[in-house]
């Protein structure tokens, strides 16, 4: 299961008119600690953000899946309820799960929200979407992973001793 966790980061962004102003970016980072977002977020900020900027916050958030389409900026929280009954005292109980989609308005993200969720077997109900401040979703890519010099992938390592 995926831990999406909400990095934000303070930097100086140049306006129109050349006056420099401080801003607070907020990003969403798939991660399996608190220490891999940060050092993915430092990497990726040293790479986009000209100038000083500093890591003020992460925190794990309650989003289980990212809905991501290419053709929109804006990212949507929805809220999906559905129910289900609990095994041992067979009542029905009822389940949240958050999902974040990107679209150009609310019920852009609703659609594409109904279109992601057609094959689900249950009802559910989709009582909130809400705009977020959220300005790029970077999920785990293990391509990307970069192995220390001094270390060897473990696939190598089985294979010398075979």
């Amino acid at each position: 299961m995926k831990i999406w966790y909400s990095c934000k980061v303070k930097h100086n962004k140049e306006l129109d008119d050349g006056m420099l102003k401080q801003v607070t970016d907020a990003y969403l980072m798939d991660a399996v600690s608190y220490t891999d977002a940060e050092s993915r977020m430092y990497e990726i900020c040293e790479r986009d953000i000209s100038g000083e900027f500093t890591v003020t916050q992460i925190t794990k958030t309650n989003i289980a899946e990212v809905i991501h389409h290419e053709d929109s900026e804006k990212w949507f929280k929805s809220k999906v309820v559905y129910a289900t009954v609990d095994g041992d005292s067979e009542k029905e109980v009822k389940i949240n799960t958050y999902l974040l989609v990107s679209a150009d308005h609310v019920k852009q993200a609703y659609e594409r929200i109904e279109e992601h969720l057609n094959s689900m077997l249950v009802p559910y109900d989709i009582p909130s979407i809400t705009l977020t401040n959220i300005l790029e979703v970077y999920p785990y890519d293990p391509d990307e992973e970069k192995i220390p010099s001094n270390l060897k992938p473990l696939s190598e390592v089985e294979s010398d001793e075979d």
